[in-house]
């Protein structure tokens, strides 16, 4: 497969780890960055190029790690036809997949050790979505309400 990796600085270490892992696995490793620490940079920039590498399938599938795993997971789930999720076990990490169909693993490292971090990634890289006629049925209503949120106006937050 090939895999979109994207962390700020938060996550920027475990993007460094956990990519070596992808790829020992014979994956493709798709660097979206950080490429350096810098404690100023912003999670919504790498969950952008990770969610258009995913949407765009120009990837297979997208990991993204910031500091808590919940901004990144809400500015990648803004793009159309990403489903991203936070995983902090590998049962979620799979199931996800299974299930939900998701495209995107997020991790927090600040909460999620190095080694979890990697059980995880793994249950996730290993999944596949079942088919099951009751998921397809479930996402296809997630995709229904994608849908009709396209156009949306929301004002900024000022």
């Amino acid at each position: 497969m090939k895999i979109a990796v994207g962390a700020d600085h938060a996550g920027f270490e475990l993007k460094q780890y956990l990519s070596g892992k992808i790829s020992g696995l014979g994956h493709e490793v798709v660097d979206l960055g950080a490429f350096q620490y810098d404690s100023l940079d912003d999670y919504p920039d790498f969950a952008q190029r990770v969610g258009l590498s995913v949407s765009s399938r120009q990837v297979d599938r997208g990991v993204l790690i910031c500091g808590s795993g919940v901004g990144a997971c809400i500015a990648a789930n803004k793009i159309l036809g990403v489903r991203a999720g936070i995983c902090t076990d590998t049962y979620s990490g799979h199931q996800g997949v299974e299930h939900d169909d998701m495209n995107v693993l997020v991790l927090a490292s600040r909460i999620t050790g190095i080694e979890v971090a990697n059980e995880i990634l793994l249950s996730y890289l290993a999944a596949q979505f079942s088919g099951e006629d009751r998921h397809i049925r479930r996402l296809n209503k997630v995709l229904e309400i994608e849908k009709h949120s396209l156009g949306g106006q929301f004002p900024s937050i000022h």
